[in-house]
């Protein structure tokens, strides 16, 4: 069997010191594109494949970043044979108003801005998921193989969290920063349902129905904050509260149930709202004239409903980018105070909300 070629031999190939080498397989847009060409060439023509471990003995870093989103604690189907291997072809009418409870548009927005930005920086991303008691064996199990790890508020426990944060940097998206030593980084969640409701309000609504997430979800409890501050005042507007789970199948179950109407149903999530679309063309009922409906996420598929939903847009590809952004920021200064990054949001009307 042949050698290995090594970066050494890429370097004299290439003309370029062995620095160039290593900052056009890191980070190839930092580098001129002449050079990148060369050394790419060079890599092509030897076949050689940079070497991980040798990398991360060198640097005593991996060059990967650890992304743990929650696991789903009950998925239809996903125990016994996946697909049957018949090789058949089978035909399904489909039914627009149900759809799979694993979607997460919030989640899929997220991780493409971390991709996005792990890339920038020369990193590979390693996305995991658990759920119940098998969160503390990956959390434990990702934070050995990355350089930090980015993890959504309240997965994970806290004290687990600090027992990780010994060994790498750790951030906590979805939810501002308390007393923990963690850095945060978050959307503006109160303002911004407080800017909805108001507008709501305005438009004439004198009887709400509010439909709330999970009760262990930071993102609801201040968006539930900020309905409840453009509330102050408003003591003539009748008001009611449902505990929804942030899914469409929850949005349209309350919803199919809702007598009599409220003026309007604001939802913590677009998710629920679109749920809440669902029961309403069901019921044909008129939205946005027997009721006005709105969400929060600004996930696509609010464009393409019907009636299109009105909701407050967050920067979730940014929220994903400024997640890693963090913890490159904490790598190379592991001593500066911990912070709290807040993205602004923004009120974006459609016909569900004259």
């Amino acid at each position: 069997m042949a050698k290995a070629p090594t970066v050494y031999d890429v370097a004299e190939r290439a003309g370029v010191s062995i620095a160039s080498v290593s900052r056009v397989l890191r980070s190839p847009d930092s580098v001129k594109e002449q050079t990148r060409e060369r050394v790419l060439e060079a890599v092509r023509h030897l076949g050689y494949v940079p070497s991980a471990n040798a990398r991360g003995l060198a640097a005593r870093r991996t060059n990967v970043i650890g992304l743990f989103f929650p696991g789903h604690d009950d998925v239809a189907g996903s125990e016994g044979q996946l697909v049957a291997a018949s090789g058949g072809v089978t035909t399904v009418r489909d039914d627009p108003t149900t759809e799979p409870e694993t979607n997460n548009f919030y989640f899929d927005e997220v991780l493409r801005g971390a991709e996005i930005e792990a890339w920038r920086r020369g990193f590979a991303l390693m996305v995991a998921a658990g759920r119940g008691a098998s969160r503390e064996a990956i959390v434990n199990d990702i934070a050995g193989r990355v350089d930090g790890l980015a993890v959504l508020a309240r997965t994970v426990p806290d004290e687990l969290l600090t027992h990780v944060a010994r060994r790498i940097p750790v951030v906590v998206l979805a939810a501002t920063r308390g007393t923990d030593a963690f850095d945060h980084v978050s959307v503006n969640n109160a303002p911004g349902m407080r800017a909805m409701t108001e507008h709501v309000l305005k438009a004439g609504a004198r009887s709400l129905l509010y439909i709330a997430g999970p009760e262990d979800s930071p993102d609801d409890a201040e968006r539930l904050q900020g309905f409840r501050a453009a509330l102050d005042g408003n003591a003539e507007v009748a008001v009611e509260l449902v505990r929804g789970d942030f899914s469409r199948g929850r949005g349209r179950e309350i919803a199919l149930g809702i007598d009599p109407l409220p003026d309007a149903i604001v939802c913590s999530n677009d998710q629920t709202a679109l749920g809440v679309l669902d029961a309403m063309g069901r019921r044909s009922i008129s939205v946005p004239d027997d009721v006005m409906v709105t969400g929060f996420d600004g996930i696509a598929a609010g464009r393409h409903s019907s009636p299109r939903l009105t909701t407050v847009h967050q920067p979730m590809v940014e929220l994903g980018r400024a997640a890693i952004q963090a913890l490159t920021a904490r790598l190379d200064d592991p001593s500066m105070d911990a912070r709290s990054l807040v993205l602004p949001v923004q009120v974006v009307l459609r016909e569900s909300c004259p």
